[in-house]
């Protein structure tokens, strides 16, 4: 269902191309922009073109209470529906629905959680999140798997682990879309031992890709790099590497270095709605009041919209306005960071040169931090 093979590599970081099953080309390492309820906040699809994403991500759990996999099916899909003509993938909804802790109930036959929307009570089953993303028609779809806490007992994580490997057979077993390859994802919370057995279990299934799930969730930064120096390495080598919803432009160059493909978070967008905008030498937040005089761009040499048009001080009036631009204009300048953020890292791994490029790149974020 998709096409997937490594035309660079330089160390453990990888440089790839993935082609899904509708034609449409994805060059990794990628960052994908979160469309959590068809739609990337505040920005259109012209827009998201033009800063070169070429995958975004969409969420089950958000769009089966609202609108309903079947309206979108019934009007042609997730792309046209939202009018975007590249690659989707699909969160399978586990996150959202486990993080629903005090109103939802773990059982081998799926989740039973009340909607934050109104309350209603739902059941979803492996089974179901896999007929959800065929209707919403997404290019990849990902398995149903029980995102681990953190902090967590051992046995918990294994008991855990299990149940995901187990769903994932399930998953697998489940009919998807014509053109809908699967991920399945990697649990075990912070035990590389569990980490490794699922992976193997994940393996004997065979999926079209391997996510790591489960990061990022509370844990030390140390101790999630030190899971994916373990886990990574482990990850085969023929299909396309994801690392679940993290993070810091930090956390992209580690991922990278250590073999990761994919990458999606909320970060960026978020962020930028709360006034938190990233630059290479640092990040500032435009509601100082240093910024009120401000004449300068948020990042003097940045070729997006928002720097080649308006200063600090005019986003910052925005901003403290609350105005609506304000969301769009950081919005567009925290992406355009991240995307070609991702563009400088696959060039410098085709070039042979990530280790220097990765060092500049601390050197340079060290710099002016707010």
């Amino acid at each position: 269902m998709l096409e997937f093979r490594v035309v660079a590599r330089d160390g453990r970081a990888r440089r790839g191309r993935l082609v899904t099953a509708r034609g449409v080309t994805v060059e990794t390492p990628v960052f994908m922009p979160v469309g959590t309820q068809a739609t990337v906040k505040s920005l259109s699809p012209d827009e998201l073109e033009s800063l070169g994403a070429s995958i975004i991500l969409g969420n089950t759990y958000h769009l089966y209470l609202r609108p309903g996999a079947e309206r979108v099916a019934r009007l042609g899909g997730l792309h046209r529906f939202m009018a975007w003509h590249r690659a989707i993938l699909t969160d399978s909804g586990g996150f959202q629905v486990f993080s629903l802790a005090r109103t939802r109930a773990v059982e081998e036959e799926g989740v039973r959680f009340q909607s934050h929307i109104d309350g209603s009570s739902h059941f979803i089953r492996p089974e179901t999140a896999m007929e959800i993303q065929r209707l919403l028609g997404s290019d990849i779809a990902m398995c149903f798997d029980e995102c681990t806490p953190y902090p967590v007992t051992r046995d918990y994580a294994e008991e855990s682990m299990r149940r995901t490997v187990r769903w994932a057979e399930r998953c697998r077993r489940s009919r998807t879309g014509d053109h809908q390859a699967v991920f399945g994802i990697v649990q075990g919370s912070v035990f590389a031992d569990l980490r490794k057995a699922c992976l193997e279990a994940l393996q004997e299934i065979g999926f079209e890709g391997y996510a790591v799930g489960s990061l990022s969730v509370g844990e030390p930064k140390e101790t999630m790099l030190s899971v994916l120096e373990e886990l990574a390495p482990c990850l085969p080598e023929e299909r396309p590497r994801y690392l679940m919803g993290v993070g810091t432009p930090e956390d992209l160059v580690e991922g990278v270095r250590l073999g990761i493909d994919m990458f999606d978070c909320v970060m960026p967008t978020r962020n930028a709605r709360n006034g938190a905008l990233f630059t290479s030498s640092g990040n500032l937040q435009i509601k100082n009041s240093r910024f009120a005089d401000d004449s300068e761009p948020i990042e003097r040499g940045c070729t997006c919209y928002t720097c080649r048009r308006f200063s600090r001080a005019y986003l910052r009036h925005l901003f403290l306005a609350r105005e609506l631009l304000a969301y769009r204009l950081n919005t567009l300048h925290n992406l355009h960071y991240y995307l070609k953020l991702m563009a400088d890292i696959r060039n410098a791994v085709e070039a042979g040169s990530f280790e220097s490029w990765r060092k500049d790149f601390y050197e340079r974020r060290s710099g002016g931090s707010s």
